[in-house]
């Protein structure tokens, strides 16, 4: 049975509230993480898809989208390469982000897996088969690694998304919380231009830490961004900020 409204616009029939509890920031995950994930599943009205044949079946009715791979992250390894539509979004923003302040691609190794199509040390509850999950793999290099754990924790910590360190192989295990990062994303669009246009004019007393702070980012990302050779700024001086997270 199909659940959501088809097509590519997200269209919201009900809105889902869920008193979410307050959330560890740990990357361990647990069985209360678990449980987070399967209510939301159940309050969106997901299926669990049961093989490849009705992955398809959703994604040629639009439930599920295609995850192409740009210039800001690739797939590899993946079988079926389709997610909710809010997993793209998640995914194209996070690797824009990723790539401005660690110069590397974004790597997803799953997306929608179906029940048939689960690995032994798959978790009977894993809502992978629902299209909400993806896996990320876990980069060599110890401040990418940094970056990226501080800021799905950030998300998690905005109720968002689940996300956990998995060690066989290593890579961050991540439940999108679709509704919920949709109204996340619309406030992030209610920021003043300045902000939501990718630029910030640097007032007096600004330091590029302080920008990079107030707009979710790095200073190393915002130098990159503007071929700055030091953290030296000026008032006046327009900068392009790194896209949102």
């Amino acid at each position: 049975m199909i659940h959501k409204t088809l097509g590519s616009v997200f269209v919201v029939c009900v809105a889902v509230a869920l008193p979410l509890t307050a959330l560890a920031q740990s990357l361990r995950g647990s069985q209360a993480s678990l449980d987070r994930q399967n209510q939301q599943a159940r309050a969106h009205d997901f299926t669990f898809l049961r093989d490849g044949n009705q992955v398809r079946t959703f994604a040629g009715s639009g439930l599920l989208v295609r995850l192409p791979g740009n210039s800001n992250y690739q797939l590899t390894a993946v079988s079926y390469p389709y997610g909710r539509p809010e997993v793209r979004v998640f995914v194209e923003r996070l690797s824009s982000q990723f790539r401005a302040a660690c110069g590397e691609q974004l790597v997803v190794t799953s997306l929608t897996r179906p029940q048939s199509g689960q690995p032994r040390n798959a978790s009977s509850r894993s809502v992978h088969p629902t299209g909400m999950a993806l896996d990320i793999r876990r980069h060599n290099t110890p401040a990418c690694r940094s970056w990226l754990e501080r800021v799905l924790l950030s998300l998690e910590g905005s109720r968002v998304l689940e996300v956990s360190l998995e060690q066989r192989p290593p890579h961050y295990h991540v439940a999108l919380f679709p509704d919920p990062y949709r109204r996340y994303v619309a406030a992030l669009g209610n920021k003043p231009a300045s902000v939501s246009e990718g630029t910030y004019t640097v007032a007096r007393r600004d330091t590029l830490w302080r920008i990079a702070q107030n707009h979710g980012t790095t200073p190393a990302a915002i130098q990159r961004a503007n071929n700055l050779r030091n953290t030296t700024i000026y008032p006046g001086q327009k900068l392009l900020i790194p896209a949102d997270r």
